[in-house]
């Protein structure tokens, strides 16, 4: 049932600014305090169960790491002071990232008898962060935060106690990520730490100095629409005063020597050989419209000391890059260590003056340049499409990748890094969205240096390839032997086989045919399994329980239907435990969807899901909500195309309507849903969807949107994969905006968004605006606006209320409603 609207196109611009600005002097929100409630009790226990733990294998494959992870934060620890400068979010107390995932413990589990060795000695009230394990295999280190300061830890194998390497007067700085780097020799590291004695945090004056000025000369500056950025020199002094460090060579028994002098240290990496260091430094002048990884930076190698070895690139302020998709700086960039050899540099450098928006037979050329860099830069590569990456074997073998957004392109090469004037061999060339030729990618294994490179066989002749294994009955992962000289596939060592999802995880013994895999089922949660090929046998290392088992018994289906233009669509159809379409008739339905571009109507229909995986959710998951009822679609493809010339957009709505009625029809037709009790909702982008269907089809009763951008004047320089500005298609914009047809939306739409939402495109003011737009018009609406929340949503309270309201108005508008009218529905507040 879609209904359509259109405005004359030199008339759009205009229309829809004077549209936006009107409603952007709306009166203030009406609203209310309101208490975090709770949702039904089932929904809670799911959300407060214990979460699995996660598995990181040991370089030498003989041990697991277990990573237990605590439940969901309170409110109160996510409402910790944060600053938000420059794109980064950082906690003030530990000066740390502000939002980071921190573990509740750790264990080590041998791989061959199961022995559990764990990790003690934590300091009370610890929180744990940023594992890993050292390069020999012998122990781990990790960040410890107490008492807000941030300490640099580890423990052995042999015992699990947890030892303290950095002093109790030096804390690391996190702004920047995981603030430690292991040496090549197992028993050392670099790190980031505070400055010491640096003093107080500037306080903000009381009186401003003068106005806050920008200025642009002449020159096309485009950005797209980014948040948490500088907005004046007090801003700049906090961003210095945070993410200043001292970079320091540091050793197990808490040794210090400083290396170099303090600086905006944005990425640190230590050569293979770990007797030089990769330093990536932010400079002045900083920018108010772009955040940190576009500010100027130098690139330097040092030694041990912090003495210069090399300047490796001095760049400039990022803000000249064209906003065309393909679009690089200019200079040299993509920074790293070659992985196979002991301290050889490899950068990229644009041939197309970064721009891709012109046509250009030559894009990308890569360089490699070897210690002590007193030579010339060696070509590797010249490419006639954008640099995707490089995977290094040894002098006989290295990959490296290209692709070009426009065609939705890539190819793979193989070279020759100690024979340069052999000819590249193409290995592929195919759409990245075409899953179904996708050969994988090459299974690799730790080196001398402790770097993961390529892993041959048969005398460098063969190597191994792992992969999702797509295909029309779902995906069934792989790992594949194939030759080296012709591509193509020697044998298939695993795949995956019905009524398992099961994937490759790392080849512990090629000789004895050991493959540590992790499987699962339907009913099955995920674990890992060794895997004898040789013997065919297999034996399970983990036994980790099933999370909700107040799910067991749902029905889980992968079905395909086809949208009115022949295109194939698919979506995983669940059912509540117990159901019986004859005994209990049509239920209730909600669908949970995200649109995606494509450029090919092949590609676009292939299935990208299996049928066999282990039902897993967390707060955004819709199969929640067979516990309460309800039938669910999930991830019914929304594919929006454009073929050849064509953009996808130019057709965005009739096709994400066609597709949302295909899907309506396919679980209809199935006698299993109710066609007058459907919900539609989604996330992000599946936000946008979920407003623009209401807005354009009268196919469900109530939407669900949380954190959405419904106003596309607001991103007027591209968003998602649009890469025409505003001005450029004034007509794409008008029509993709829900917020310019909010007058058609007559159903119920419950908006949820993150007050802290730092998702680029994605302002809070976009939801506030949606909802000051569906109240002038008097449609049923409710802003659920979440305190300190980011896109993603993380403390419990914040969940549980959450789940409350969407439980509250599915019931309302969706289960508990008679046959549809075309009447709104009486407006009522929970």
């Amino acid at each position: 049932m879609p209904r359509s609207a259109t405005v004359p196109a030199p008339r759009a611009l205009s229309v829809l600014l004077a549209l936006t600005a009107v409603l952007f002097c709306l009166p203030g929100l009406a609203g209310a305090a309101l208490d975090y409630q709770m949702p039904p009790q089932v929904l809670a226990d799911i959300i407060d169960a214990p979460p699995t733990p996660s598995v990181y294998l040991s370089p030498d494959k003989a041990w697991l790491l277990l990573l237990e992870r605590p439940g969901y934060p309170s409110i109160e620890e996510v409402a910790q002071p944060e600053m938000r400068l420059a794109g980064l979010r950082i906690n003030p107390r530990s000066n740390g990232p502000s939002r980071a995932r921190n573990l509740s413990g750790l264990s080590f589990q041998r791989l061959n008898d199961g022995k559990i060795v764990p990790v003690t000695g934590f300091p009370e009230g610890a929180y744990i962060t940023g594992p890993s394990w050292s390069p020999d295999g012998q122990r781990i280190a990790f960040v410890i935060n107490h008492h807000d300061q941030l300490s640099l830890w580890y423990a052995d194998l042999k015992d699990g106690k947890a030892r303290r390497v950095t002093p109790d007067d030096l804390a690391l700085n996190g702004v920047y990520g995981r603030a430690y780097s292991w040496l090549r020799d197992s028993r050392s590291f670099v790190a980031r730490t505070l400055v010491q004695n640096r003093g107080a945090a500037p306080a903000e004056p009381a009186v401003p100095s003068g106005p806050v000025v920008q200025e642009n000369l002449g020159k096309k500056a485009p950005a797209r629409t980014l948040q948490d950025l500088l907005q004046n020199t007090y801003d700049e002094s906090l961003y210095d005063y945070y993410t200043t460090s001292q970079l320091v060579n540091v050793n197990l028994q808490g040794k210090v020597r400083k290396m170099g002098k303090p600086a905006v240290f944005r990425r640190v990496s230590p050569s293979p050989d770990g007797k030089l260091v990769l330093v990536q430094m932010v400079n002045r002048p900083y920018s108010y419209s772009l955040q940190e990884d576009d500010f100027p930076r130098r690139v330097q190698v040092w030694d041990l000391k912090g003495k210069l070895v090399y300047e490796v690139a001095d760049l400039p302020l990022q803000d000249q890059v064209p906003i065309s998709f393909g679009s690089v700086p200019t200079g040299r960039r993509s920074f790293s260590w070659r992985s196979d050899k002991p301290a050889e540099l490899v950068w990229v450098e644009a041939l197309d003056g970064g721009d891709g928006g012109i046509e250009a037979d030559e894009r990308d050329r890569v360089f490699t340049l070897a210690a002590p860099f007193d030579g010339e830069p060696q070509e590797l590569m010249t490419l006639a499409q954008r640099y995707g990456g490089v995977m290094w074997g040894d002098d006989d073998l290295a990959m490296v990748t290209s692709w070009w957004w426009k065609t939705r392109n890539v190819k793979a090469w193989r070279v020759w890094p100690g024979d340069r004037s052999r000819e590249p061999q193409k290995l592929q060339d195919r759409s990245w969205q075409d899953v179904y030729n996708d050969p994988g990618s090459p299974v690799t294994e730790r080196n001398e240096f402790g770097r993961q490179t390529i892993m041959s066989v048969d005398r460098g002749k063969a190597i191994f390839m792992e992969g999702d294994g797509a295909s029309p009955e779902g995906n069934r992962p792989f790992l594949r032997k194939h030759n080296l000289e012709t591509g193509k596939m020697i044998e298939e060592l695993f795949r995956s086989e019905a009524p398992y999802y099961e994937s490759p995880v790392e080849m512990v013994d090629f000789e004895k045919g050991l493959l540590l895999t992790r499987r699962e089922s339907k009913t099955e949660p995920p674990n890992y399994w060794l895997r004898n090929l040789r013997k065919n046998t297999m034996e399970q290392k983990t036994f980790f329980p099933d999370p909700a088992p107040q799910l067991a018994g749902i029905s889980k289906e992968l079905i395909t239907y086809e949208r009115n233009d022949g295109v194939q669509l698919t979506a995983t159809l669940y059912l509540p435990a117990g159901y019986d379409k004859d005994r209990d008739g049509p239920l209730p339905f909600l669908m949970w969807a995200y649109p995606t571009e494509f450029k090919s109507k092949q590609d676009a229909g292939q299935v990208t899901d299996s049928p066999y995986r282990f039902t897993r959710v967390f707060w955004g998951s819709p199969m929640l909500f067979l516990t309460r009822g309800y039938g669910v679609l999930d991830d019914p493809t929304m594919p929006i195309i454009g073929e050849g010339a064509e953009e996808p957009n130019d057709t965005f709505v009739e096709q994400l309507v066609a597709s949302a009625q295909a899907a309506v029809d396919a679980v209809v037709d199935r006698g299993v849903c109710d066609p007058d009790r459907i919900a539609i909702g989604g996330h992000s982008y599946g936000a946008f969807m979920t407003a623009n269907l209401l807005a354009h089809s009268d196919l469900f009763r109530l939407g669900l949107p949380r954190s959405g951008a419904y106003n596309r004047t607001l991103t007027p320089f591209g968003f998602q994969s649009e890469e025409r500005t505003l001005w450029e298609a004034p007509q794409i914009y008008f029509e993709m905006s829900p917020f310019m047809h909010a007058d058609k939306i007559n159903e119920p739409i419950l908006l949820v968004h993150g007050e802290a939402d730092n998702n680029s495109g994605t302002f809070p003011m976009q939801s506030e605006r949606m909802y000051g737009a569906l109240k002038g018009h008097g449609a049923t609406a409710r802003l659920v606006m979440l305190p300190h929340e980011s896109h993603g949503y993380r403390a419990r309270e914040s969940i549980m209320h959450l789940l409350w309201e969407t439980s509250t108005w599915l019931d309302r508008y969706v289960k508990n409603v008679g046959p549809r009218t075309m009447e709104k529905p009486e407006v009522q507040n929970p």
